[in-house]
């Protein structure tokens, strides 16, 4: 046995310690950040609104509509793609994953720059870009040292996460005044995450369908592996978010816009999801899914002279595609790794259709489908519901032991 072989041995060896002694929470990378998450979600909600109404300050340095979109795509989104990157990463590579007290180290680093962010006015934003950006540069290390030492394909989505990082960098920038462009940080997260999913949904949803429908006894017109077409579509798609970060406003923005959300709409309708109806946790991600064509519809009518406002493709996007994803991907994760059975009880099911509820209304909300301030505040009590509900049903399974375990 090489040197080499040794040392990997002993990692090996101390990270099974290192598991069977750590508290269940913190026994995969899921646990304690779904949980962070949904807690960051039903706390920032209720003090965006209060801020929105005249009702109270954000001790922020962002005005309060940047710091509800900074937090909501580095610290929601950010702690769901943690979560979701350090237990696939397990699967990916066949090595055990990161527990114990460099988890909770991990998380910590997250938590601190909530924090960090919120009180940024009275602590300063230099220490808030410190440790927000430096959690994704940790982040992207630890996930790209299992990747690299596993000699594993998905190095991209690493990538990803560094890219994810300077986005996260570009928006304290402009808020020091070192960067001119006030929206491009934010918008390069949203684009990064459209092709999150568009990367990952494309591989986890026809596969997850096809394994359905072959339980069902269905054998024929199955959803397959990603093609040529699916390439392409991502390709067109990151062309299309690359236009709109360098012209947010601009013509060809919205052809190429509207070309991706075609060719995103017939990659959807391959994946056969009105064949899984009577199972929520695979329709969930078909539904979620939709918002992406849908989104970059609205974003290429608001460019192309319409009189769609911006804001209903954004939210088409975030509320829409990124709330209703993650829901899917939490849940259906959760009871994967925690050995629970995958099936959507009542409570799973209503928390879908209020995340649904609550992206319709809001992007319902600036198309003047109903009063704004009205749409705003159903969509926040529809979001509000879902993650609590996600919090009383999916909480105890993530602070428990596996199923069978002790």
């Amino acid at each position: 046995m090489t040197q080499a072989q040794t040392r990997g041995e002993r990692m090996l060896a101390l990270r099974r310690a290192r598991m069977a002694a750590s508290p269940a929470v913190l026994r995969g990378g899921f646990r304690p950040f779904f949980l962070g998450a949904a807690a960051w979600a039903l706390a920032s909600l209720p003090i965006w609104l209060l801020a929105l109404s005249g009702l109270a300050d954000v001790p922020s340095a962002f005005a309060p509509l940047a710091w509800h979109r900074h937090e909501m795509l580095f610290g929601f989104v950010g702690a769901v793609v943690a979560g979701f990157l350090l237990t696939a990463i397990p699967n990916w590579t066949g090595r055990l994953p990161i527990a114990g007290g460099p988890l909770l180290s991990l998380f910590g680093l997250w938590l601190a720059a909530r924090a960090a962010m919120y009180f940024s006015e009275i602590s300063g934003l230099e220490l808030a870009a410190t440790l927000d950006v430096g959690f994704y540069l940790v982040l992207a290390a630890v996930a790209g040292r299992e990747v690299l030492a596993a000699k594993n394909r998905n190095l991209p989505i690493v990538l990803l996460v560094l890219l994810f990082a300077g986005a996260n960098f570009a928006d304290y920038a402009i808020a020091l005044g070192v960067a001119a462009d006030e929206g491009l940080g934010w918008r390069a997260g949203l684009a990064l995450v459209v092709l999150m999913i568009s990367l990952i949904g494309g591989r986890i949803i026809p596969s997850f369908t096809r394994n359905w429908l072959v339980k069902q006894g269905i054998t024929s017109g199955l959803p397959g592996q990603p093609t040529g077409y699916d390439l392409t579509t991502i390709a067109v798609t990151a062309v299309a978010l690359a236009a709109w970060l360098a012209a947010p406003e601009g013509h060809a923005t919205g052809v190429l816009s509207l070309a991706a959300a075609a060719l995103q709409l017939v990659r959807l309708s391959r994946w056969r999801g009105w064949r899984t109806f009577r199972d929520p946790l695979v329709l969930i991600l078909h539904i979620g899914y939709f918002w992406v064509p849908l989104g970059l519809g609205l974003l290429a009518a608001s460019n192309l002279g319409t009189a769609v406002p911006r804001s209903a493709a954004i939210h088409a996007l975030t509320a829409g595609a990124m709330a209703t994803m993650i829901l899917a991907v939490m849940t259906r994760a959760t009871l994967g790794h925690t050995g629970r059975a995958l099936t959507a009880n009542r409570q799973t099911t209503l928390l879908y259709a209020l995340v649904t509820l609550g992206a319709v209304v809001r992007v319902a909300a600036p198309l003047e489908v109903v009063d704004y301030m009205t749409g705003i505040r159903v969509s926040g009590a529809a979001w509000f519901a879902a993650f609590t509900l996600f919090l009383t049903a999916y909480g105890p399974m993530l602070f428990s032991p596996r199923a069978g375990e002790a």
